[in-house]
């Protein structure tokens, strides 16, 4: 393992249930764990929601009930944070990670994306998941006011233009098919 700057940061964004967890799951999977980390913005924001709000930590970073029930308060109080810091959520992220590549999974504001784009400008590419409200249904979504129309779901929808578009879902080409250019610079990347 490498120390200091990463060769090569995966900024990964999309809408819940999209699949984003899976696509990066499989980049660590094909890269492995000496070469690449997976960083979750969204760790450090629901370790110091829980901590705060006296919550279970473990029931929020899963994928339940529970975690779907602070949802809306959750988002509101990382927006005043973020307001306050924006680049607060990703220098807790990043703290310590050492690998060439960097895989962060969950970006879901512009804030986040300019701050690694800031931070570090010839790493950051950036990666859109996408799927259909239906497979996102099929795979336990579905809409909620105050969530769905929120920042959080669709501050990236716009404006950016991403390096890939990964659409993940059966009529899409095969996922190891999209994956190979961004594997591909990510070998390279470990291997510098």
């Amino acid at each position: 393992m490498e120390t200091g700057e990463p060769k090569l940061i995966l900024v990964f964004s999309g809408k819940r249930k999209s699949g984003k967890d899976h696509v990066t799951d499989q980049i660590l999977r094909r890269l492995g764990s000496d070469v690449c980390c997976v960083l979750r913005l969204s760790g450090p924001l629901k370790q110091q929601y829980a901590q705060e709000h006296g919550l279970d930590l473990e029931q929020l970073l899963g994928s339940g009930r529970y975690k779907e029930d602070f949802r809306a308060d959750m988002i509101l109080w990382g927006e005043t944070r973020r307001r306050q810091d924006p680049g607060f959520f990703c220098r807790l992220a990043t703290r310590g990670a050492q690998h060439p590549v960097w895989v962060v999974s969950d970006a879901r504001r512009l804030s986040d994306l300019q701050w690694f784009w800031a931070e570090f400008p010839s790493q950051t590419r950036c990666v859109r998941v996408q799927a259909s409200d239906q497979t996102r249904t099929e795979r336990g979504w579905s809409f909620t006011a105050g969530i769905d129309d929120a920042e959080s779901e669709c501050g990236l929808d716009s404006e950016v233009e991403f390096d890939w578009i990964i659409r993940n879902e059966a009529d899409a080409p095969s996922l190891e098919e999209q994956l190979q250019p961004i594997l591909k610079l990510a070998e390279a990347a470990g291997r510098s």
